[in-house]
């Protein structure tokens, strides 16, 4: 069996996988180097509101581009999701993101949820800026998040480019929440002002809470106060164990490739058709179904410290992850107890939920942060 290809190599994607300041004449492109493209994917976020990028497949299969070719949004972040076959019918997968530029003078967040969202009750309102905030109180006091019913919903900043926003506890189920970006001409830095004047809403729909228990191999995932069932799952081997703590899921892909590399490992994996993948940490944790180690899932622990289910190559929904994954929501918490790991970091992530209500409303610069230190 030769040497795997690395996800470039199958499928590439230009710009490149998380370039920033992307100009906006650059033009965007999928393309494989043989076999052809299954399909292709691009999502276009900008203040929270997302937009599908329509493009065509080349009639070889080898080539898409966007049917726009007028350039590229400013201001705006990418996603790209692709899946190919190659020339001996196997299946891969890649997902890229990119940011384009920005005017030096401006500076804006990039938020989650995205607008008209449901999500469920464990979403933190996240702001990403593309530059260094100098003038924290000007920017926090131009960003509010309301719910209606009320509650009492106060903000923290992760460093000089991360402001999130939550309340004490979980959301109530049905709330909607309002988010006001009034950041336009805000300095929050010598001579950069913002550029946004936006205001956007997202639900709070059902609640689903998960608990793994990395110890006993299981994970029980109830539903509005209910248990709606208790499935097996492998954590992390004893060397590359998994976080303890509450991590909330932020993205959810039907396939993807997972490579050790792209999360500070060394060549230990590259498997380029993970199905059901959830992303749990912005370091690499994720839950996702699992083919390859059948029988782990109850019975022991072999991941690289993610959570994983038993599924099939290709995936399906009747399987534990297919039926896991057909049940979630963006913003659902999963907990992971009894592993051999410290806790999550707050701001790995949405982990906001792994930091006390004192610690969470204190001024900026009170209490230091602590920085996902590995890729899991």
């Amino acid at each position: 069996m030769g040497k795997p290809r690395s996800p470039a190599d199958a499928i590439r994607v230009t710009p490149d996988d998380g370039s920033k300041g992307v100009k906006g004449e650059e033009q965007l492109q999928v393309e494989v180097p043989d076999g052809r493209l299954e399909s292709v994917k691009v999502v276009r976020v900008q203040d929270a509101r997302e937009q599908n990028v329509p493009g065509r497949i080349d009639e070889d299969g080898m080539t898409w581009k966007p049917l726009d070719d007028g350039g590229l949004a400013l201001a705006a972040k990418y996603s790209v999701d692709a899946v190919a076959l190659d020339g001996h019918g196997r299946r891969s997968a890649r997902h890229t993101t990119f940011t384009t530029q920005v005017p030096d003078e401006r500076f804006i967040g990039y938020v989650s949820p995205e607008n008209r969202s449901t999500v469920g009750t464990g979403m933190i309102v996240s702001l990403e800026f593309n530059q260094e905030i100098e003038n924290l109180q000007a920017v926090q006091r131009a960003i509010s998040v309301t719910a209606k019913p009320a509650v009492d919903v106060r903000p923290h900043w992760f460093g000089k480019t991360r402001l999130d926003f939550r309340p004490e506890k979980y959301w109530k189920p049905g709330t909607k929440v309002t988010v006001g970006l009034r950041l336009r001409d805000v300095e929050a830095a010598p001579g950069v002002y913002g550029l946004q004047d936006k205001s956007f809403s997202f639900t709070i729909g059902r609640s689903q809470t998960s608990l793994v228990d990395a110890a006993e191999h299981t994970m029980e995932v109830r539903r509005d106060g209910e248990v709606l069932s208790t499935v097996p799952i492998t954590a992390g081997a004893p060397k590359t164990t998994t976080y303890n703590g509450k991590m909330v899921v932020t993205e959810m892909l039907e396939v993807t490739r997972m490579n050790s590399r792209t999360v500070g490992f060394g060549g230990e994996y590259n498997i380029p058709d993970v199905p059901h993948a959830i992303r749990l940490t912005t370091s690499g944790t994720f839950l996702h179904g699992n083919y390859w180690s059948p029988d782990a899932p109850g019975n022991t622990n072999v991941s690289h410290g993610c959570v994983g289910l038993r599924d099939v190559k290709g995936g399906s929904s009747q399987t534990p992850a297919g039926w896991f994954f057909d049940r979630t929501l963006i913003g659902d918490v999963v907990e992971v107890v009894n592993s051999d790991d410290k806790k999550v970091a707050p701001d790995n992530g949405l982990g906001g939920w792994n930091m006390g209500w004192k610690e969470w409303t204190a001024p900026p610069g009170s209490e230091p942060e602590s920085k996902p230190a590995d890729g899991r």
